[in-house]
């Protein structure tokens, strides 16, 4: 009865309408309230009636209520909606900034919950709309358009029908140019676009539009720059930047014809830097900077030189166990850098690398003692005195436990072969790779 009561009191057309939709927009917080009101008939054709309507405060206070309804997390509620969706998208090119932002808004949230929605904005023509309200110069406008992408970019139709018409628009340039700019634009819509910039690249097979944009170099110098900002004067939320930007950078190393891009050895330097600042407020960052950095050395000899030159090894194996998923990755990234060959393999034993993986051997987690033992293998391949350096120190019976780990025998079996080696023996190591050449 009260929100029938409510939906009259806006009908009546009595000049006290607007306090009637400010009592209504309160009522509509609640959701069953939100659930009773698009049941009653006519209720949503009175609210886009004041919605369309020349008078200004009306029109918002209606854009009000419509909003808390795309509050709902009700499939229905969202769906009772669309009726508004294409006054919604002719709005966002009005006057008022204030309206504006309502639309934005209301539509993100109205995506969200609504395939219907999603199917029937497309052909409305959202995207054009929202490549046009890009290049506002508001900063609450770009960050409500932002929000609108990002929810639409990670509905589960979006790699067929929403991404390829994102990328024959406008707004890559746009993202891509406000994400870089983001330290001085705005953090907020920085945040968002970079969010959607990470959507695309992992949910489109190929992005050679974004490497054609120059993202590879662009995101590169934005981390040197936001590395630079450390620790003095890092703005508030710094980190909320830095996730996504990494995870692009990342994914986007990790295509094929990305090799050579962004070769600076400058961007190591920011990685650990990046790393040392948010290791302890920010520890979920850590394993983003070292995916990024697995991806840099993984295929690269480049990168694996710069990181033995610019002696950044030491600050490396401090991560060994930082974390569970850490101490994978800096064996991964380790890895890479022992693939490389002897020269390299020399290098990390220079450190005192063998003393601090035979802790690791003992962990539960049989990824990390897989690593461990591929490492070894690396190690022991290149260098054969590493083998017999680390049977002084105690490394057989820690591969003697995991000859009986399913996953882990075969690789600690072929360890202990060539540690129990005489000293001068040709190592199995390098009979294998004499038998290989």
């Amino acid at each position: 009865g009260q929100v029938l009561e409510l939906l009259r009191g806006v009908q009546r057309g009595s000049e006290d309408r607007k306090r009637s939709l400010g009592r209504l927009r309160w009522a509509l917080q609640n959701e069953e309230t939100q659930q009773k009101f698009v049941r009653l008939d006519g209720s949503i054709r009175t609210l886009t009636g004041l919605f369309t309507s020349s008078l200004a405060d009306l029109q918002l206070e209606a854009a009000r209520c419509l909003h808390e309804l795309s509050h709902s997390s009700v499939p229905a509620v969202a769906e009772a909606c669309l009726p508004v969706t294409s006054y919604l998208l002719t709005y966002l090119s009005g006057h008022s900034l204030e309206l504006t932002e309502l639309c934005l808004y209301t539509l993100g949230n109205l995506v969200v919950e609504s395939e219907a929605v999603r199917k029937q904005l497309l052909p409305q023509g959202i995207i054009p709309v929202l490549a046009s309200c890009i290049q506002s110069p508001h900063e609450a406008v770009l960050e409500g358009v932002g929000y609108v992408l990002s929810q639409l970019l990670q509905a589960k139709e979006a790699p067929m029908e929403i991404i390829p018409l994102v990328l024959d628009s406008a707004l890559p340039q746009h993202m891509l140019q406000l994400v870089c700019s983001g330290l001085k634009a705005g953090m907020g819509a920085a945040v968002e676009f970079a969010w959607c910039l990470h959507y695309i690249i992992c949910r489109h097979k190929d992005n050679v539009l974004l490497l054609a944009l120059g993202a590879v170099p662009a995101l590169t110098s934005l981390l040197l720059d936001l590395a630079s900002q450390i620790p003095q004067d890092a703005p508030e939320g710094l980190e909320l930047l830095v996730c996504p930007v990494l995870r692009c950078l990342s994914n986007l190393l990790a295509q094929p014809g990305c090799q050579g891009q962004g070769h600076d050895g400058r961007l190591l330097i920011a990685l650990f830097l990046i790393l040392q600042c948010f290791l302890q407020q920010h520890p979920f960052l850590v394993q983003e900077c070292l995916w990024l950095l697995n991806n840099l050395t993984a295929d690269d000899p480049f990168f694996c030189s710069a990181l033995l030159c610019l002696d950044l090894l030491p600050a490396l194996l401090q991560l060994l166990t930082c974390s569970q998923m850490a101490t994978v990755l800096v064996l991964t990234v380790l890895c890479n850098l022992a693939e490389k060959g002897q020269s390299q393999c020399q290098q990390l034993l220079q450190q005192p690398l063998l003393a601090q993986l035979l802790p690791l051997l003992t962990l539960p987690d049989p990824e990390a003692v897989g690593q461990c033992l591929e490492l070894l293998h690396l190690l022991f391949l290149h260098c054969p005195e590493a083998a017999a350096d680390f049977t002084r120190q105690g490394g057989h019976q820690a591969l003697e436990q995991h000859q009986s780990t399913p996953e882990l025998q075969e690789r600690a079996q072929a360890l202990l072969a060539v540690v129990r080696q005489p000293p001068g023996a040709p190592s199995a190591c390098q009979a294998t790779l004499a038998a290989s050449s």
